[in-house]
Order: structure tokens, then sequence, then C-alpha cells
């Protein structure tokens, strides 16, 4: 495998004669709080294989390798189960089982969490990166995770992934649409979330897929990550997560809210091929979609 340390850049001709720094910056997507850390890491900047300054100018054809600073992932190392969907030098996608936390949490999660779990793939396997996450599901949500495993594809990564989920909601409606509300915590609580006003705003795309008489089967994409989103919109809109009893949904069917991420696709922040990975619906889903999944719902 590759030293994801080491990212290499051919000016192009369009930057020819540009500073350095504005190469860095436009030409290779570098973030500012970045380039200050290469400029402080020994030989972390090289232009043809020589110690650069950002305020250089570049020539068309120069070769900019960046050395990216040592790092470790900062959770304990632990044995459990870890699914690794797809791997290389600079990303890390896992499947996420149900319940376990993505990181440890100070209310009794210290080295059951995925972070542990990666933490003990990676010292196995003579590694060495922080743990970075590009997107968190619940402790019981099941189904894909991104990690960067250095901070250049992390930052190309904030944005353009897109995520698709699929749940089991309480309750009949069918076709597509939206719910465009704001989330905010509740009132008196530290982890339940409400729509209404004064919170962030949210938007969540839905497309229903089949239903019986009591649940409806959904897929859903999000145009904003806000924590429990998804469950908080369904419950909003009136028919809430099949067991997700924090926002009204019952555990008769299922023990946990019914939602898995299945699809993610990006385009990869080194290579630029289109990635797309999918993760297999978890047993409990599985059985219950099996259940309501008799009659396809026609959408408008």
């Amino acid at each position: 495998m590759e030293n994801p340390r080491l990212l290499k850049f051919t000016v192009p001709a369009e930057f020819d004669g540009a500073l350095l720094k504005s190469f860095l910056r436009r030409g290779c997507g570098l973030s500012s709080h970045l380039m200050v850390s290469l400029k402080q890491t020994e030989n972390g900047i090289l232009r043809n294989g020589r110690h650069a300054r950002v305020i250089e100018r570049v020539a068309a054809g120069d070769m900019v390798t960046l050395r990216l600073p040592e790092e470790t992932c900062a959770a304990e190392p632990a044995m459990l189960p870890l699914t690794v969907i797809y791997e290389d030098a600079h990303l890390l996608v896992l499947d996420k089982p149900l319940g376990m936390p993505v990181h440890p949490t100070s209310c009794g999660h210290q080295r059951d969490t995925l972070a542990n779990a990666v933490s003990f793939y990676m010292r196995k396997k003579g590694e060495r990166y922080a743990f970075r996450p590009l997107n968190r599901l619940d402790k019981d949500t099941t189904g894909l995770v991104l990690a960067a495993k250095e901070p250049y594809s992390a930052f190309c990564l904030k944005t353009g992934v897109e995520k698709q989920y699929i749940a089991v909601c309480e309750g009949v409606f069918s076709g597509s649409g939206t719910v465009d509300a704001p989330i905010r915590i509740k009132e008196g609580h530290t982890i339940e979330r409400q729509a209404g006003n004064g919170g962030q705003r949210a938007v969540t795309h839905y497309k229903t897929l089949a239903g019986n008489h009591n649940h409806t089967l959904a897929q859903f994409t999000l145009e904003t990550g806000r924590t429990h989103q998804i469950r908080v919109h369904m419950a909003y809109f009136g028919h809430p997560l099949a067991g997700d009893d924090m926002y009204g949904g019952s555990t008769e069917y299922i023990a946990r809210q019914a939602l898995h991420c299945e699809r993610m696709s990006f385009a990869h922040p080194i290579t630029g091929k289109k990635m797309e990975l999918f993760s297999p619906l978890p047993n409990d889903m599985a059985r219950l979609i099996e259940q309501i999944s008799t009659k396809t719902i026609q959408n408008g």
C-alpha cells in the first residue's frame, strides 16, 4: 500500500508562474489549517525534491510533494468485530454493527466503539493514523461509515459524499417528498431532538418502496446532516421509525430504530475515481422488511 503521508501533484499549465500557496489552495484544495501544519513539518512541502517556501513561484510541470504529519489514533485499542467494506492508503469504509457507538463517550462507552476497533485494526497492521469518520451513525443505526486516514482526504470529502439510507416507518404513506423543518435540542434534554422553530436547517428527502397496513419501507437522502435527522423528521411527519421509542416508535416488531445506511458514493479525493459502496441489510431489518415487502407502493 502506498504511503498515505506523501501526496504528489504536478503543476498544470494554468498555474505556471503562480505562487506555490495559490497552487496549493486553488489547485490542490488544501485548507489553510493543513498548509500551516505542513509548513511546520520537516520537509512538509517539497518542489522537485527540494524544500519549498509557499511564497515561491511554480512552473508548469513542477512536482510538488506534501509530507503530511504523523498521527495516531487517540482511542484505546480493543479487539472488537470490524467489517471493512473498502480500504486504501487514504480511506477506510466500515460497516458499523448494531449497538456500537462510533466514538468513546464519557457515559459508559470507553472500549466498545468503532474507534477502539479501528485502533486495534491499525495497530495489528502496523499502521498509524487518526480515526476521522466523515459521517456518524447513532449507536443503534447500522451501515456505512467513511473515514479518512489523513487530513487532506478528510478536507476534500467534507462535501460531495452522497449517502442513502433505508428505514422502516410506522403507518402508511406513499410517493416521494421532502421534510424541511429545523431541528434543535429538545428543552430539558441533552440527547433528544425535535423539529421546530429556532433550530438548525434540516432537509430530508424520502421515497417509499413498499408497505403493508402497519409499516412503510422508504429510502432517504439528506441535504443536511443533523443529529437524529431522519428519526426526528419522520416523527414530525407522523411516521416514526419502527423500534424508535425515543421518538414515538413501537418496539413490538424490532428492538431498535429500523434505520440503515445502505449506500455511499463520492469521488475519490486522490484519484478522482467514482466510488460507490454498499452495505447489506442486517438480519433484524431484513426480517422486518421481508414481512412488509409483499406489496410494492406505487410512487407518484
